[in-house]
């Protein structure tokens, strides 16, 4: 069955009008509520649009589950989603040498609050950066920030396994 309303979200980044970004708000105001009444999983998109998408979650009810898809924050904006109660998901940007302030905000974002994805197809982990992004790269990510948190590999799995469950309200290969 749905377990999550999303990616949805603000993206500034290909939408610079004021007046498309406030049809997205307005899309993204409508998603909140579709998934807050259907007790969903409510996944964001933001792309340069940081302080909006807070300013619109922060004036609305929101669901009780939130994922920040494909984090790109910096550790103040990992600090901002973690006091409001969200996961953050961890692509494979991470593991580029150019982000360094992503690296630092895995480090202060709570164990219990990291996920893990490929957004497929893009953003694929090193070392297989360059080719199309897929599931079967996601462990690249996995073991890099294991490495980075200075946590066992197969401690962090079970980690972001439970966290991901948590998070979606579903067990893998069960019923949400």
């Amino acid at each position: 069955g749905v377990v999550a309303v999303g990616e949805t979200g603000l993206d500034y980044y290909r939408t610079r009008d004021a007046e498309a970004q406030q049809v997205q708000a307005h899309s993204f105001r409508f998603h909140i509520a579709l998934a807050r009444e259907n007790n969903l999983t409510f996944v964001i998109h933001d792309r340069d649009a940081h302080a909006d998408v807070l300013k619109v979650l922060d004036s609305m009810d929101l669901p009780e589950r939130v994922v920040m898809h494909c984090f790109s924050g910096d550790t103040d904006f990992a600090h901002e989603c973690v006091a409001r109660g969200f996961w953050l998901s961890y692509p494979g940007v991470v593991t580029f040498g150019s982000a360094g302030s992503l690296r630092d905000a895995a480090k202060v974002t709570p164990l219990e609050r990291i996920l893990v994805e490929t957004d497929a197809p893009y953003l694929t982990p090193k070392p297989q950066r360059g080719k199309p992004n897929a599931p079967y790269l996601l462990p690249h990510t996995v073991a890099f920030l294991a490495d980075l948190l200075g946590i066992d590999l197969a401690d962090f799995c079970r980690q972001v396994t439970v966290n991901t469950e948590a998070a979606y309200a579903t067990r893998w290969g069960g019923d949400a």
